[in-house]
């Protein structure tokens, strides 16, 4: 069997560490290069290279990203961190046939993940049940529109960043001023113990494999800290049809809460996500598939999906000197 070359970014924190995790759990020889911009990433340490990278706000990060592609002879790019992703997507005259090594999902589900109102918008247009959004107004009407409390959250961000729960008028006027033109308020549905992460990955002409639900709970950072395998006709036949709108390619996943007898769409995430490593134990290997698709251009087939729990808690890696 061949041995893959394959580079992961962002391997400091859980996408990344648990990219590599699952590579090594895959059927494929893989070496990998892990890159990271901080010199102390854990990730170095499972790695059989580490580079240091420059920032993907920096101009010449496509460049960088390029030469260390040639350089290495990479196969495969598979990114821990959802900056690099929307600083490629529009770089393919730099990178030019290095781009097709880039695990990228298409335009439109990238849009999409990027505006949690465009989400929205998708969602009333193509008929699907949504929760009640705005993006104007004041606290009266709001509040009337909405019960309090509600959420105020910036219509751009990753991982619950700058969510906010909304109790008075106080509060309201204080975060609006701060989340300035990226205002988005939302109602509160559900709660914590119904939130889902349901997984698939999509060939680009509307079909996707057969997902993966986990119902899970969040840690403060954002990441899944507890899963439990579960399946729901109802969410997957949703998985299905908006996969089938928005024709997404490679690891995507869809995030629900379930209120009132129905599963409401909360974010799509068109990337693997920090659920990775996790799915990986459950049979469902996201890394693997990618180098099965993107390099050996075959497409994966549905996975022999395990029940079971899982539980993170911190570790320690110690080096000592």
């Amino acid at each position: 069997m061949k041995k893959y070359n394959v580079l992961v970014t962002g391997v400091g924190a859980i996408i990344g560490y648990g990219i590599i995790q699952s590579l090594r759990k895959s059927k494929y020889d893989v070496h990998v290069v892990g890159m990271d911009i901080y010199d102390d990433a854990y990730g170095q340490y499972i790695c059989d290279e580490f580079i240091q990278a420059i920032p993907a706000a920096a101009e010449d990060y496509p460049l960088f990203l390029k030469n260390i592609i040639k350089e290495k002879d990479i196969d495969l790019v598979m990114f821990g961190t959802e900056q690099e992703i929307y600083r490629l997507i529009d770089e393919k005259e730099v990178l030019q046939e290095a781009y097709h090594k880039l695990v990228i999902n298409n335009r439109e589900i990238l849009g999409l993940s990027n505006d949690k109102w465009k989400t929205h918008e998708f969602l009333v247009e193509n008929g699907f049940d949504a929760i009640p959004t705005y993006i104007e107004g004041e606290y009266a009407a709001l509040s009337a529109a909405l019960g309090t409390p509600f959420l105020l959250k910036p219509r751009k961000s990753y991982a619950s960043k700058g969510i906010e729960k909304i109790h008075d008028a106080e509060e309201f006027n204080f975060f609006k001023k701060r989340v300035a033109e990226q205002f988005m308020v939302q109602k509160i549905v559900g709660d914590a113990e119904h939130e889902y992460t349901v997984a698939t990955f999509g060939f680009g002409d509307g079909t996707c494999i057969k997902p993966i639900m986990l119902k899970r709970k969040l840690s403060q950072e954002g990441a899944t800290a507890k899963a439990w395998v579960v399946h729901s006709e109802e969410a997957e036949a949703l998985v299905y049809q908006m996969a089938e709108l928005l024709k997404p390619v490679g690891p995507t996943n869809f995030q629900f809460r379930y209120d009132n007898g129905k599963y409401l769409l909360l974010e799509t995430n068109p990337r693997i996500s920090s659920s990775t490593s996790l799915r990986t134990a459950f049979g469902y290997n996201e890394a693997e598939m990618c180098v099965e698709y993107f390099v050996e251009h075959v497409r994966p087939r549905a996975a022999t999906i395990r029940k079971g729990t899982a539980v993170r808690y911190i570790a320690d890696y110690v080096n000592l000197e």
